[in-house]
C-alpha cells in the first residue's frame, strides 16, 4: 500500500492540476496499475464475469478489466479534489433516485443505513448530502497499514463531512448513537473485512457478508437502504433502493441471515448497473483464494 505521503502527494496534484493534466494522470497510474497487479486483474476478471453472469473472451476481458482500474484511478481523482470544490459544482450534474426516503428517516430522527457496494464515487454522495441538503453523514472504514495511512484517510473523509468510527470492537455502539441523532450511516457490505460475517449466497457463490447492517437495523429500527453511486456520461447518479424488510420475524439469528441475504441480492443488483465501476479487489469466495494459489481463511473453511 502506498505510504501516507504518496496519498498527500496524489491529493495535492489532484486539486492543483488542471483537470486534463488530472484526469491524464489518473488515466495513466488506472493503466499502471492495470499492468503491474497480476493478482488484482485476476479478481477483477473474476468479478466481472460473476456480474456479467457469463465467461468472457480475452479481448473483452482485457477491455473490461483495463476499465475498472480506469474508474478506480478516477474514484480517487475525484474524491481528492472534492475538499477544494464548491457547493454548486458538487451539486451540478448530480442525479439521484429513492432519495425521499432517506430524507423521511433524518426528519423521523431516526438516521438511515445506506448498505453500499464498493462502487462508483460513493464520497461524492456523501459529500453531496453534507452539503446539499445538509445532513450529517456517518462512516465506517477498515483500518489500515501503516496506521498514518488510516490517519489520513479518516482525516481526509472528516473534512468531507463525514464522522468516521473505525472498524472494532466499539463500531456498533457508536453506530446506534448516529443513528439515533438522525445521521446517515453508510456502510460498505460487499465484503466481509472481520471474518465473522453471515453466509449467504453472493453471485451465484457461497461467501460471508458483514452481519453489522442487519443487526443495526433489527436493533435500532433504522431503514435499511441498499445505495450506490454511478458515473454517468460526465455526471453522477446515486440511486437508494426501497428499504429492506426489517421487521422482526423470529429469532435474532434468522433475522440476521435473512436480512443479509436480502441486500447481497440487492448488492447484486446494483453492481450489474455498471459492472466495470466495481472496484472490489480482495479475495471474496472461496474460489478467489483458490484461483491465487492461497490459504482460505478459518472463516471461509466449510463453505
Amino acid at each position: 500500500m502506498p505510504s501516507a505521503s504518496a496519498y498527500r502527494a496524489a491529493e495535492l496534484f489532484a486539486r492543483r492540476a488542471p483537470s486534463p493534466v488530472a484526469r491524464a494522470g489518473a488515466l495513466a497510474a488506472g493503466l499502471a496499475a492495470a499492468a503491474a497487479s497480476g493478482d488484482k486483474r485476476l479478481l477483477v476478471r473474476r468479478n466481472l464475469e460473476r456480474a456479467l453472469g457469463r465467461r468472457m473472451g480475452r479481448v473483452e476481458s482485457a477491455r473490461r478489466v483495463t476499465a475498472v482500474f480506469d474508474w478506480y484511478a478516477r474514484y480517487y481523482l475525484e474524491s481528492f479534489k472534492l475538499p477544494s470544490l464548491d457547493v454548486s459544482v458538487i451539486d451540478e450534474g448530480f442525479g439521484y433516485e429513492g432519495v425521499d426516503a432517506i430524507e423521511r428517516a433524518v426528519r423521523s430522527g431516526t438516521g438511515p443505513i445506506l448498505v453500499m457496494p464498493h462502487l462508483g464515487t460513493w464520497e461524492w454522495a456523501a459529500w453531496w448530502l453534507a452539503l446539499v441538503p445538509g445532513m450529517k453523514v456517518t462512516a465506517v472504514v477498515e483500518p489500515l497499514e501503516p496506521p498514518e495511512v488510516f490517519e489520513w484517510f479518516a482525516s481526509f473523509r472528516r473534512r468531507l463531512g463525514m464522522d468516521i468510527v473505525p472498524l472494532g470492537p466499539d463500531a456498533g455502539g457508536r453506530l446506534a448513537t448516529a443513528i439515533r441523532r438522525g445521521d446517515v450511516v453508510c456502510l460498505l457490505a460487499d465484503r466481509d473485512v472481520a471474518g465473522n460475517g453471515v453466509e449467504v449466497d453472493f453471485f451465484g457463490e457461497r461467501t460471508r457478508l458483514p452481519a453489522g447492517p442487519a443487526l443495526l437495523a433489527l436493533r435500532t429500527g433504522a431503514p435499511l437502504i441498499p445505495s450506490a453511486v454511478y458515473w454517468r456520461g460526465r455526471g453522477r447518479h446515486a440511486i437508494a433502493a426501497p428499504p429492506l424488510d426489517t421487521r422482526r420475524l423470529g429469532g435474532i439469528r434468522s433475522d440476521v441471515s435473512r436480512v443479509v441475504q436480502d441486500y447481497a441480492a440487492a448488492l447484486e443488483r446494483l453492481v450489474r448497473v455498471a459492472p466495470e465501476q466495481w472496484h472490489l479487489m480482495s479475495p471474496n469466495w472461496p474460489s478467489d483464494y483458490r484461483a491465487l494459489g492461497q490459504p482460505l481463511p478459518e472463516s471461509l473453511r466449510g463453505l
